[in-house]
This record gives structure tokens, C-alpha cells and sequence, in this order.
């Protein structure tokens, strides 16, 4: 795909990642990686967004000029803003600001951020709303150095090419880079990263001769952080080098705005209340209510609040069934097939 495409396998495979991520392909190998298309991906693909190829890549996006352009003054009530993938992002407040004009600007000062929270409360699609010419970083326990700054891939002649990962490519081009699930990085992984975030903004690929990489005007690291996931460890080295920290909640509101079932959108406020005086450890999120209205177009209500309760991690699942049961007034078991037809 790289070379049909003209760009770095790096970042040819974070985008197949994010795909994959999103449900819009399947890996289906590792040495090489490679990846097959699901019923998704030609609906992906309608979203495009075409622009004159460069060097690197990731989800396709506009490129800024030298610098992220100024950004206006906010203002009231703020349209959604449209994400990559054609999904509508609607801005929230920080710190007097629509959150994607505050991010920005903090771009524009050069100040990192780290928004942190449970999956599913929207860190992602803001970011990816900010940032038109983000490139993302999947990272997980397996994530290595060679992901980040490349590493040699086998050409169509037998030889090998050192082929330029996520970060080299965002250095270069002068794009943002988003750091998702930052923390289940390994830190000596991450501690590759940290010299191009300093004012050297500077690193040195070893892998290759030992190059020196200077970041381009407009580089910019962001990164995501799920507290409650496991394995995720947000080290004084990281923490660090992210001068503005975010916490990340469900816009409940928000869930109802999007004329999500009021009963479904009551239950998960109540959750969330009990999530935090610590008499349950799970609360659905905006995504989970996106996904139980969509869910209840298709199957009906009933199915939507009993899959409610099954995706509950087991050791809350008997409490969000007695709560879902509750407000229904009649009960609710997890989502499963019934007797043959």
C-alpha cells in the first residue's frame, strides 16, 4: 500500500490501525502487517478528503501552511464541526472558549496537552476536530520505538528501505500528532518522543545512520489518557512534558440535545452519579447512548436497554440491571439470542 500510494509504510499502517480501531478493516497478519477491508470500509472511504500527496500520511487531511492559522474570536453557540470521517463534533466550553478553538490556540502557543478520562467521553473527536492535519498514534503495550520513528520494510526489488513512522512524518510536515491511550505506552518507548517536545525539538533516528530530525513550524503533541484502563500508567516523566491537563467527561446534556432516549440518558447520569460516590465502577458514556439510540432505531428499545445492561463489565452488571429494571418497571436482562424459530 505505501508504495502504491506514495507514502511511509508508518504512516500508511497507523491509518490501516486506526481503520481497524474504528471497525473499517481487519488485521489479518503481523509480519507483514497486513489487512483486509469489512462491510464499513467502502462507507469509510466516501469520507475522504483529497489533497496533493505528500510524504507522510495517516487519515488524509488538509495540511496547514507553515503554522496553524490564527483562529477567531469565539462565539455563541458554535457550529459542529465536521471530524475526517464526516461525523459532526459539537464544541463544548473551556475555559470560556469552544474546546476546539481553545486547543488551537494552545497549539499556537506551543503548549501540549493531555486530556484524560473514561473511554468513550468524546477526547478523540475533539481532537481530531481541532487538528485537520492529525496524524494518530494507536498505542498499546506492544507499541515500540520503531513505530514511532520508523523503521526498514522490505521493497519490491528484496532490498530494505528505511521507511519514516507517525513522528518523524509529523516533525517534518509540521502536523499534529495525537498520542491515543498514551499511557499503555511502554515509557522507554515514549522517552524517544520526549526530545522533539523540548526546545531542541530535535530527535535522532539511530535506526538510520543516526539522522537528526528537526520538527517543522506547526509540530504538535497531544495525547489521550484513560485512568481507569488497565495498564495505563501516567509517569512524572510524562505528565510532565503535558503543561495543560483536561479531564474528560460525558456532556449529558449533550446526549439529550442529540434527542438520545431520555430514559437511557436519565439512567446514565444516575450511574455516573453512583460511579462517583464509588457504589459502582462503570457508567455509560456518550458513546455507549450514541450507540443505544442506533441500536434501538434498528432493534427496538427493549433490545438497546437490555444490550445496556450486557455491556456492562460483569461485576456491575446485576447493579445496572436492577437500575435499568427500575426505571423501566419491568425487567431487563443482558441481550441474548431466545429460542429457535
Amino acid at each position: 500500500m505505501a508504495n502504491r500510494l506514495g507514502h511511509s509504510g508508518g504512516a500508511i499502517g497507523n491509518a490501516c490501525e486506526t481503520l481497524v480501531a474504528r471497525g473499517e478493516a481487519e488485521r489479518t497478519g503481523d509480519k507483514p502487517r497486513m489487512y483486509r477491508a469489512t462491510g464499513l470500509t467502502a462507507a469509510a472511504a466516501q469520507y475522504t478528503v483529497t489533497t496533493a500527496p505528500s510524504t507522510g500520511g495517516a487519515p488524509p487531511a488538509p495540511r496547514p501552511a507553515t503554522r496553524p492559522a490564527k483562529v477567531t474570536p469565539a462565539r455563541s453557540g458554535p457550529e459542529p464541526v465536521i471530524r475526517p470521517n464526516g461525523q459532526r463534533y459539537h464544541p463544548r466550553s473551556l475555559a470560556s472558549l469552544p474546546d476546539v478553538e481553545a486547543l488551537r490556540r494552545l497549539r499556537e502557543a506551543g503548549v501540549p496537552v493531555l486530556l484524560y478520562g473514561p473511554p468513550g467521553t468524546g477526547k478523540t473527536s475533539l481532537i481530531e476536530a481541532a487538528f485537520l492535519d492529525l496524524i494518530t498514534v494507536a498505542g498499546d503495550g506492544d507499541t515500540t520505538v520503531g513505530d514511532l520513528v520508523g523503521e526498514y520494510t522490505q521493497d519490491e526489488n528484496g532490498g530494505y528501505r528505511f521507511i519514516y513512522g507517525p513522528l518523524v512524518t509529523a516533525m517534518q510536515e509540521g502536523r499534529a500528532l495525537l498520542l491515543d491511550d498514551a499511557t499503555l505506552i511502554s515509557p522507554k518507548v515514549l522517552a524517544a518522543l520526549y526530545p522533539a517536545m523540548d526546545g531542541r525539538r530535535q530527535i535522532q533516528v539511530k535506526a538510520h545512520k543516526g539522522e537528526t530530525i528537526t520538527a517543522a513550524d506547526g509540530f504538535y503533541v497531544i495525547a489521550g489518557h484513560n485512568p481507569g484502563v488497565h495498564g495505563a500508567i501516567l509517569t512524572e516523566a510524562l505528565a510532565s512534558r503535558f503543561s495543560v491537563q483536561i479531564q474528560v467527561g460525558s456532556d449529558y446534556d449533550l446526549a439529550a440535545a442529540l434527542k438520545i432516549n431520555r430514559t437511557a440518558v436519565r439512567i446514565a447520569r444516575h450511574l455516573a452519579t453512583s460511579q462517583q460516590a464509588g457504589e459502582v465502577g462503570w457508567a455509560p458514556q456518550l458513546r455507549e447512548l450514541i450507540a443505544f439510540q442506533k441500536i434501538a432505531d434498528v432493534l427496538g428499545t427493549g433490545a438497546a436497554f437490555a444490550n445496556l445492561v450486557g455491556i456492562a463489565p460483569l461485576e456491575d452488571r446485576d447493579t445496572v440491571a436492577e437500575i435499568v429494571t427500575k426505571a423501566l418497571g419491568k425487567p431487563i436482562t443482558a441481550l441474548s439470542l431466545g429460542r429457535q424459530l
